[in-house]
């Protein structure tokens, strides 16, 4: 990859990417607890400071602006604290808002960190329902969006904006359009997929999606679970990231390579996958075959890991791992 990786970012950079699915804002609180509190078994945090990131699908979008390219976000962002914080955020990052309908608050999850360990996670967010993007107000909104893009990633945190009917319509108008579309899934919401050019489940939602049951003590099935996923849902490529073992590639149901991790030092796992499928599509639409925009990804990923909390990698880093020493 290192002797390609300067005419790819170069072939990325002129990539424009649709990202539809389910936004939210990432917030870490950092402090340090030294003292338990009298009210309750409780540590005490004294808080250092606030900063906040772009999450899920929006996480997505900024790993696609920060590798240079040109990126337009469809997702729900209320006009709260929150909403105005994220919009500012990929403001700065020159990445479109295509605000869709919906009726709640602006997915915001705050995570506490105590000397760089999390302590726990707060979530703030409304029923499924008040997400739902209806599929005729999608067309209405995406159908040029659509056939500007080079490629659309559908971004499934189970939050509500994709359903059945929304992920339908957007793969009606990406074939007609003879674009590429993938989709990060979360099975446990059973969403109706089929076609589609990628998708990129983990170890434990690529069994579900198989579905089939891990069994402690046996090793990881891939052969049938690449034969199953083929099976219901069709698609052209399957990438599973399976953390510390790498990334599994399949193409037509079949096991075409195994790529080892590119993690040197693991930090924090938040928002490599979006990392992962943000950099396999770039490099998937700029022309690479998937052993080598799997390998893109990988390389991605693995800076990203060693960063604590929700980061995108960049160009300027990856080509600084890439400069010999």
């Amino acid at each position: 990859m290192i002797k390609t990786l300067g005419p790819l970012l170069k072939k990325i950079a002129a990539r424009r990417i649709l990202v539809i699915g389910d936004v939210m804002l990432d917030h870490y609180i950092w402090g340090d607890a030294t003292r338990i509190s009298p009210e309750a078994p409780v540590p005490v945090v004294d808080i250092a400071r606030d900063t906040w990131t772009a999450g899920g699908a929006a996480n997505v979008a900024l790993n696609i602006a920060s590798l240079g390219a040109t990126c337009t976000l469809a997702g729900f962002v209320s006009d709260d604290d929150a909403g105005q914080r994220l919009r500012q955020i990929l403001g700065e990052h020159r990445i479109t808002l295509l605000p869709t309908p919906g009726s709640g608050s602006t997915i915001l999850k705050t995570r506490v960190l105590v000397q760089r360990q999390q302590l726990c996670r707060l979530d703030r967010e409304s029923p499924p329902a008040a997400y739902q993007f209806p599929a005729k107000t999608a067309e209405a909104l995406l159908r040029e969006e659509i056939a500007a893009a080079d490629a659309i990633i559908l971004s499934d945190y189970a939050k509500g904006i994709l359903t059945d009917a929304l992920v339908a319509k957007v793969s009606q108008l990406a074939r007609a359009a003879g674009k590429f579309v993938a989709l990060d899934p979360k099975p446990k919401r059973r969403l109706k997929f089929r076609d589609l050019d990628l998708i990129t489940p983990n170890r434990r939602e690529s069994y579900e999606l198989a579905g089939l049951e891990p069994a402690p003590h046996e090793p990881y099935p891939a052969e049938e679970i690449c034969r199953r996923i083929h099976r219901a849902h069709g698609t052209r490529h399957l990438v599973i990231t399976l953390g510390e073992d790498g990334l599994l590639l399949s193409t037509g149901g079949k096991i075409t390579r195994t790529i080892p991790t590119a993690a040197r030092e693991v930090f924090d796992v938040s928002g490599a996958g979006d990392t992962a499928l943000a950099s396999l599509v770039l490099a998937l639409s700029a022309g690479a075959v998937l052993e080598d925009a799997a390998h893109f990804a990988n390389t991605a990923a693995g800076i990203v890991v060693g960063k604590l909390g929700t980061a995108p990698v960049t160009a300027a880093e990856l080509r600084t791992l890439a400069t010999p020493r």
